[in-house]
């Protein structure tokens, strides 16, 4: 069967099978990977494992297909846990590719998207934020950029949080005086904002600065992002020192905090980097089976941030491997920097180097320095990224012991994996939602909470207890539909409901009526003083009632996973509040698209105008043509 591969691989794709059992088996895993073998060519490419339903278990690359996938018949030199994937496997998938380089690329590429079981997965997959100097404007605005990069400007980074990210345009406010206002903002001032009046803006949107003037800004702010700070001071020194010369004193207590202000910025830098250019930096520990990656980014000399990752599924992989699969997986979204700077040396690093390199477009050179500043730079790495992994295994251990009290308490079987938490969130019945979020070992999950839109016409308005039980249904019976045998981690040990017996009542009836009996589920609400005193009142499902110490490690945790869902289900409630206030009936009107709405409002004032307006008056609205016109009319007056 041929399946589609990415538009950037243009190699054919070919999925082979064997029939067997569903259940994990060894002998019939072996065999559907010898069907394969015998058809595989000795040439670069990407092959994925599948079990019986075609979920993806694995993502690997090979410089020879036919001799890496043979391997996994060698079931005696195989690790527990591949022997586990060998015995699920019942197809694969192969994508050949011109050389290993690229077939590097396409396996990051696979496993961002299916985020197989048996590999090593970067989890924190959170884009990177930038620092933007827009190029579309007479008058550049400095703005924080996340996601793709399809604005014409200047970008800069990646740092590693948005906070850096602020400090820095902060520093560029002072030093620069760059406007950050959107361009309406701009186009509608009559006199300069408070940011003029603080001195973080020259207030270009009146005039009170040129535009050759601001040019000059613009580019000594890219030599400072660019890492020729030097440059910069003494330019201002030179510029301060005429201004006080020709006896202009207001200019030059300007130049003077400007300079101030970038000495600071050079004083409070928390890595010396000086001298190492534009550098990613990384270290890895490993601690009792989990391991952890700092990483340092390093552009023009300046620190932009550092950030620890834990990847998953690392057990009984090899650390070279799961150092070379974080790199593929990171850079999968973010340009690498010129120079990659890692702890160890790799088995791979040129193949690593030349797919990195291929990506960027530009040559990317990935070395384990031995000496001067840059050797520094992995020092501290590594001792941040030892530290970093002590703290995570403390974290772990104490939220290991509150989910064990918890399964305690509710009297689980074992400590949960998998707690669900659901809100309800409206005002008066409108822009109705429900939500669920998840926490487990490793804290809350939060690609996996979801928002679910009331739309069921029997759920009336502003009914939370009909409100709990479309979002029960909804979620539960999804649940059994695509995963009945409940292998895939998708369904809760522990189910909390906000509220009292009532919506416990509701989420009982739902579970009874879809057949499950094996999920606890428990509602919390507030006490008498209605949370006043901290003493939430727990609801179990055999009728107890029940409150804890308001001193209690665990109620405090369960209080936080109840914050959590309010935090996210009022959010998204305002979100699609502000959506429908700016909403219009001729959303409505298929084909009628934002210009052509915005000429018809324009013409006729209002939605209520266009509705009933003739066709000969809507054939005269400007950008609004016969055939649009009828579209409309027939839409309000052909029912």
């Amino acid at each position: 069967m041929s399946v589609r591969t990415p538009d950037r691989f243009n190699e054919d794709a070919a999925t082979y099978a064997v029939k067997g059992s569903d259940a994990p088996d060894l002998n019939t895993g072996v065999a559907a990977i010898r069907n394969v073998v015998q058809t595989l060519p000795v040439r670069p490419g990407v092959y994925r494992m599948q079990d019986a339903r075609g979920d993806v278990l694995y993502v690997g690359k090979a410089k020879a297909l036919k001799n890496r996938v043979a391997n996994y018949t060698q079931v005696s030199r195989l690790s527990k846990r591949l022997q586990r994937m060998v015995g699920q496997t019942r197809s694969m998938t192969v994508v050949t590719t011109n050389s290993e380089a690229e077939a590097l690329l396409l396996e990051a590429q696979l496993i961002k998207r299916y985020r197989p079981p048996y590999n090593v997965l970067l989890r924190d997959d959170k884009s990177f934020p930038f620092i933007l100097i827009r190029a579309d404007h007479d008058y550049p605005r400095v703005q924080l950029h996340r996601g793709a990069r399809r604005a014409k400007g200047d970008y800069f980074g990646p740092f590693a949080g948005a906070g850096q990210v602020r400090k820095t345009l902060n520093a560029l406010q002072k030093l620069f005086l760059l406007r950050s206002c959107t361009d309406g903002f701009f186009n509608t001032r009559d006199r300069p904002c408070l940011l003029y009046q603080i001195k973080r803006c020259s207030a270009p949107c009146v005039d009170r600065i040129s535009a050759p003037d601001y040019a000059e800004l613009v580019a000594d702010s890219k030599r400072f992002l660019e890492g020729k700070s030097t440059e910069v001071q003494a330019k201002l020194g030179a510029q301060m020192q005429d201004a006080a010369e020709k006896m202009d004193f207001e200019l030059a207590a300007v130049l003077r905090d400007r300079l101030k202000a970038l000495t600071f910025i050079q004083g409070t830098q928390a890595i010396n980097a000086e001298g190492v250019g534009d550098a990613d930096v990384f270290a890895m520990a490993e601690k009792e089976g989990q391991i952890g990656i700092q990483a340092f980014f390093i552009r023009g000399g300046q620190n932009w941030g550092h950030r620890a990752f834990f990847p998953a599924h690392v057990a009984d992989v090899p650390e070279d491997e799961v150092f070379s699969q974080f790199l593929m997986q990171f850079y999968e979204e973010v340009p690498p920097a010129r120079n990659v700077l890692v702890d160890r040396d790799l088995a791979e690093a040129e193949l690593l180097a030349e797919a990195m390199s291929e990506r960027a477009g530009y040559k990317v050179a990935l070395s384990v320095p031995q000496r001067s500043a840059r050797r520094r730079l992995i020092e501290q790495a590594k001792r941040n990224a030892i530290e970093a992994l002590d703290r995570r295994l403390a974290e772990s251990t104490t939220q290991a012991r509150l989910l064990r009290e918890v399964a305690e308490l509710f009297g689980l079987s074992d400590s949960p994996n998998r707690i669900e938490v659901y809100d309800n969130s409206h005002i008066q019945g409108t822009n109705a939602l429900g939500a669920m979020i998840v926490a487990g070992p490793e804290g809350y999950r939060k690609g996996q909470y979801r928002k679910f839109n009331i739309k069921r016409a029997e759920t009336a308005p502003g009914d939370d207890f009909a409100m709990m039980r479309e979002v029960l249904t909804r979620r539960f019976k999804r649940a059994q539909d695509e995963d009945p045998d409940r292998d895939r981690g998708d369904w809760p040990d522990l189910v909390l409901v906000d509220g009292g017996r009532g919506q416990l009542g509701v989420a009982m009836e739902v579970l009874e009526e879809l057949g499950i009996e094996d999920v606890t589920v428990v509602g919390i609400a507030k006490g008498p003083h209605h949370g006043r005193d901290g003493r939430e009142v727990f609801h179990m499902m055999d009728g107890r009632d029940f409150q804890l110490p308001v001193n209690s490690p665990v109620l405090f945790y369960l209080q936080r996973l109840r914050d959590e869902v309010h935090r996210f289900a009022i959010g998204a409630h305002r979100e699609k509040r502000a959506k429908a206030m700016g909403a219009s009936p001729l959303d409505e009107v298929p084909g009628i698209g934002p210009a052509r709405k915005k000429a018809l409002l324009m013409h006729f004032g209002t939605a209520k105008a266009v509705r009933g307006a003739s066709l000969e008056d809507l054939q005269k609205a400007p950008g609004v043509s016969k055939g649009t016109a009828q579209q409309v009319y027939d839409f309000y007056h052909a029912r």
